[in-house]
Order: structure tokens, then sequence, then C-alpha cells
């Protein structure tokens, strides 16, 4: 069983794969928050902007099968064009993402990347792998194409990551918009990104160019 909170055909908007167009596949649920805001400022992760509570969003339901949820958002993309590109995301994705889901998509033409919090071991056979760290606990996951940290945490730092086996290393100025000042300290996150970056040539800057230009 599949439980997916939205599923949408939009361009990339972060990282390595900014500007590409892609299929966003959101699963339900995440091991770092339960997301509802009542135990925002008691959970491990404490500025998530994503909701991802349910199956009530935008062609999100319950599915049994993978090849159920394969055809179901399948013709999310454009009729007729290859190149298909699948983002799971979430929430936790690796909490549902298994071999048979896999299979299925590559089965059907599909590239899969994974937007994950690195906290938990992967299937095998996904083509970009994207940790994005949100605790101070060890990563699970410590080898893949792109690491993506949002920027600045305050329980951990970039440089305790620099010497993980990934490809691209980027830091994402934090999206306070969500928040308020009795949840967490509100900063201008995007200079003390830029700042971060230039004095450290080892990180790029990732922006999230889909909030920029209003899309999902």
């Amino acid at each position: 069983m599949y439980s997916i909170k939205e599923a949408f055909y939009s361009l990339q908007g972060e990282g390595a794969h900014a500007g590409r167009p892609a299929l966003f596949c959101r699963f339900t649920g995440c091991n770092l928050w339960s997301g509802s805001e009542k135990t925002r400022a008691t959970s491990e992760c404490q500025f998530c902007d994503t909701d991802f509570i349910g199956t009530n969003g935008q062609h999100g339901g319950k599915f049994k099968t993978a090849e159920q949820l394969r055809t179901h958002i399948d013709v999310l993309w454009p009729g007729g064009q290859g190149h298909k590109y699948v983002v799971f995301t979430g929430g936790e994705p690796a909490l549902q993402l298994d071999d048979e889901l896999i299979v299925e998509m590559k089965q059907h033409g599909y590239t899969i990347a994974i937007e994950t919090n690195g906290t938990m071991a992967l299937p095998d056979g996904i083509d970009w792998i994207c940790v994005s760290p949100k605790t101070a606990k060890p990563l699970v996951v410590t080898k893949g194409d792109e690491l993506k940290l949002v920027y600045p945490q305050s329980h951990i730092s970039p440089d305790y990551f620099e010497t993980l086996d990934f490809s691209h290393f980027y830091l994402q100025p934090m999206d306070q918009s969500h928040l308020t000042t009795d949840q967490i300290p509100l900063l201008d996150t995007q200079q003390a990104t830029l700042h971060y970056c230039l004095s450290h040539p080892r990180w790029r800057l990732s922006l999230q160019t889909h909030k920029m230009l209003n899309i999902d």
C-alpha cells in the first residue's frame, strides 16, 4: 500500500537539476516530524515547509500496488514525450519507496530520483540520490549524487558533511515564511547562505526557483 499526499508535473526548482521537467510524487509521512504544528517545536526537524499529512492533495490517494500508482501518476507526463523523470519526495519517501515501485517505474521508461533526509536505508535502482540532512544524528545514506543542506541549522554545520561521498554540495537558504518567531528565531538566511558559500567554495548556492516563479 502506498499513501500519496500529492503528485504533479512541474519543473525541478532546486539543486543540480533546477529547471528540469519532472513528475513529483510526494509520499505521506515523515520520521522526523509528525506534520502537526503542535509538535513542530519538539520535533527533530522544526522548519519543514511542506504539507505531507494525508492523501487529499492534488492527485493524492492510496494505492495497493506499484502498478496502480504508476498508472495513476503516469498520465501526468506529457503524452508521447520521452525523457521521463520522476522525483520521489515527502515527507520522507524512504518510508514507502520499495523495490516493486522502482522496477515498475523503470519498466515504463522513468529515470528515478529521490529527495531524502538520509536517515533510512534506500532500495537499489535509484538513479539520482539527493540527501537533505535535517538532524544531528549520523546519516544512514552517506553517499549519493547531491547533498543539499538547508542553511542555517543551529544543530548541524555544513562541515559535518564535506567528507562524504557526494558529487554535488549545495546550501539552500531556509524558507522561513511559514514560521513564527515563537517557533524559531528568524534570520536573514539568504545573506547567511551567500556568505558561507563565498567563504567555503566547496558549496554551491541552491535557490528555490519554483517559488520565485510561483509554480508548484
